[in-house]
């Protein structure tokens, strides 16, 4: 019995953390939204395909090699210029909206991870434990061991923390 309500809680666990991409997903505000769509939308071969199909018939049509059609932007093609560059810059800034999400959700994730490795290392530890005094019970000395002994420790996290802070200072 205690081994099935265990086994639940790991599986709804597991559950809650498949799903909290998209948690994150339904919480977004209607501007991340459309800067997402537009993303996905144009980061699309169609988009792609669209783009050079638009800057060769502009060029095409302002170089005057269709002579029924008049010039409107010729060369350098200012307009044009300054229709790609504003593009440019729209996208950019949709872009990084949408990294900038996407950053949040691995912040969290990796937030998510340390604490499940943390909890992970204090079980091995623990099990290690456990398993050192079952062998002394049975007459295996493990003292020589050093392994053994290195892993029985505790690490001390905040050590660890301070010797990363202290590298990201340098």
């Amino acid at each position: 019995m205690q081994l099935n309500n265990n086994l639940e809680k790991q599986s709804s666990g597991r559950q809650i953390i498949r799903s909290f991409e998209a948690k994150l997903s339904e919480k977004r505000t209607r501007a991340e939204k459309i800067a997402d769509y537009f993303t996905k939308s144009f980061g699309s071969i169609e988009f792609f395909i669209f783009n050079l199909a638009g800057f060769s018939s502009w060029i095409t049509w302002n170089s005057g090699l269709v002579r029924s059609l008049p010039v409107f932007d010729p060369y350098p093609f200012v307009l044009l210029i300054m229709i790609v560059s504003l593009e440019a810059i729209c996208l950019a800034v949709l872009v990084l909206i949408s990294q900038n999400r996407a950053a949040k959700i691995d912040k969290l994730r990796s937030e998510v991870d340390l604490q499940i490795n943390m909890i992970t290392e204090q079980e091995v530890t623990k099990t290690i434990s456990l398993l050192s005094v079952l062998l002394e019970k049975h007459g295996i000395n493990i003292k020589e061991d050093l392994e053994i002994q290195k892993m029985l420790r505790r690490i001390n996290l905040w050590e660890i923390e301070k010797k990363l802070e202290k590298q990201l200072e340098e």
